[in-house]
């Protein structure tokens, strides 16, 4: 006798049984109904809501007019000359054992948007020396729709990372894909911390899941665990929890989101940063209340692949005791 095959109903039933596992009932629940009713949007069930990245001509009228304009060629050909970025964190209260440690920091990916961007991506991180990897969000091109292709092309990135990659979610990623990120290897963050041991000592990482959009963060949750005085890094998608997230005591702040505008005035004058924060916060390092950050304008790109007055990086954060 065989067995029976799974109808598509049974699979999403599943699916939702395996998320209700992970994250529990509720932030399940939230996410997945979240994401139908944004859906519904995006195929014009309701109107009520704006975003340039969901308005399914924008692509094509950007495009046009960067043809018009003569940097069409030039915008794609920036999108793919992606370099490392290098940047130290001076952190007094850091353990000795990890002084010196270094964070790959990989973000706004897309990798199902562009093959050439996600091949230059291999390229640069093959040769990379780093003891840890961190993904900050939106490895899908939509923020709707099939996950197929975004989990192929993060599969080829896994076969890419060395060691440990930890990951949290970004507006454009569906819970969906958590299953098959987690089969790949990568661990989720969820609103969650894993302590990092070395010689004896510990450094925490912390992680919450998407915070622009979906608003389904939960620093408390993520850092109730985190002991007094002990140094803790957190993973954001967006830098706009940059007030909690410092008054939460956090010592750290990775995210992307931004792209650094990617399409930017002469100068890197972001036109938009999509993101509802201050300015100083679009691009690079910085601090706020105590608290030191670094938003990286993200190897990929979104809506049209063209970057201007904004390269792609990857970024390797170098943590030690000792002065900048």
């Amino acid at each position: 006798m065989t067995a029976r095959a799974r109808t598509p109903e049974s699979q999403d039933e599943l699916l939702e049984y395996r998320l209700s596992l992970r994250l529990g009932p509720v932030h399940a629940r939230q996410r997945l109904g979240i994401e139908r009713e944004a859906e519904a949007k995006v195929f014009g069930q309701d109107h009520s809501s704006f975003h340039l990245e969901n308005w399914a001509t924008a692509p094509g009228f950007i495009r046009s007019c960067l043809r018009i304009s003569g940097m069409w060629g030039r915008g794609q050909n920036n999108s793919r000359l992606l370099k490392t970025a290098h940047n130290r964190f001076n952190l007094p209260n850091l353990p000795a054992a990890f002084e010196g440690y270094r964070i790959l920091h990989l973000t706004d990916l897309h990798v199902d948007m562009d093959e050439a961007n996600l091949k230059a991506v291999l390229r640069e991180i093959e040769p990379l020396d780093y003891d840890l990897c961190v993904l900050t969000g939106d490895y899908r091109k939509l923020t709707w729709g099939p996950i197929d292709d975004a989990l192929d092309g993060m599969a080829r990135l896994r076969d890419g990372i060395r060691g440990k990659a930890y990951a949290v979610l970004g507006n454009h990623d569906s819970v969906r894909m958590v299953p098959a990120l987690e089969d790949m290897g990568y661990q989720l963050l969820m609103n969650e911390m894993v302590p990092l041991e070395q010689e004896g000592q510990t450094l925490y990482l912390a992680g919450v899941d998407d915070a622009h959009f979906f608003k389904v963060h939960n620093l408390h949750r993520a850092g109730d665990n985190i002991p007094p005085g002990g140094t803790s890094i957190l993973l954001s998608h967006t830098p706009e929890i940059w007030r909690e997230a410092a008054h939460a005591g956090y010592d750290v702040f990775l995210c992307g989101h931004t792209h650094g505008g990617q399409i930017c005035l002469p100068g890197g004058i972001p036109v938009t940063l999509d993101s509802d924060c201050p300015r100083s916060l679009g691009r690079g390092y910085w601090r706020m209340n105590g608290m030191q950050g670094y938003t990286s304008p993200g190897s990929g790109t979104s809506v049209v692949n063209v970057r201007l007055n904004c390269p792609p990086e990857v970024t390797i954060h170098t943590l030690t005791r000792g002065p900048d």
